[in-house]
């Protein structure tokens, strides 16, 4: 029996499939520990010892003497860095990876995560604030989109800058964001939608029902 080479500690959230789908696209062998929000598994002593941000995802190397990683892009990073796949070794297109996982960990995940709160979590409704994380959203998404023309993926090969940016494309519903006139982007999303590992990943630890996730949500805004 092959021994769980990865402690992956998660939550179904977008930051949170990265890392599953990553381990599944890399074939490591990893054990799932599933954070409950609800319960605030997050910010309890022992996980503050991995993540001092309280935040997951995080994962812990067994066999690289239990080193710990935290923040989503950066557990992208060491994963391709340790297996040496998802991440170009020529040092122009290794710094294009790197660019648009940037993109993604600055731009689409603060404004779409913003957009989730405010349009599905948060106690009272501000349709200004609503709209502009909304609209800035569109906004990345056309930037995206436009990167995507003629490409198949975002940097023309499969890499963790794919990863990182489909767990958040793949929520825009969940935030009501407007993909209308997107046809790179939704071309790309249904291309990384039909990938094995993805669909393996995306639900790891298994999702929400949307009760259950607005619940989590909710008593997270509360610490």
């Amino acid at each position: 029996m092959v021994r769980d080479m990865i402690d992956l500690y998660t939550a179904a959230t977008p930051n949170g499939i990265k890392v599953s789908i990553a381990l599944e696209e890399l074939s490591l062998p990893y054990k799932v520990h599933h954070l409950n929000f609800s319960d605030g598994d997050q910010k309890k002593p022992d996980y503050l010892q991995i993540n001092p941000n309280g935040r997951i995802p995080a994962i812990v190397d067994r066999e690289n003497d239990n080193f710990a990683v935290f923040e989503s892009g950066a557990v992208l990073l060491y994963l391709a860095e340790k297996t040496g796949r998802l991440l170009p070794q020529e040092t122009k297109a290794r710094s294009e990876v790197i660019q648009w996982l940037m993109f993604q960990m600055g731009g689409i995940g603060p404004m779409q995560g913003q957009a989730n709160v405010f349009y599905r979590y948060f106690p009272e409704k501000l349709p200004a604030v609503i709209e502009r994380y909304q609209n800035e959203t569109r906004r990345l998404y056309e930037v995206l989109d436009k990167q995507l023309e003629g490409r198949e993926y975002i940097c023309g090969d499969y890499s963790i800058a794919d990863i990182a940016h489909w767990a958040w494309v793949s929520w825009y519903e969940w935030a009501d964001i407007n993909v209308d006139g997107l046809g790179n982007l939704m071309r790309w999303h249904e291309t990384m939608q039909a990938r094995p590992a993805v669909q393996r990943g995306k639900d790891i630890p298994p999702p929400f029902d949307d009760e259950s996730l607005v619940s989590a949500a909710q008593s997270m805004l509360q610490k």
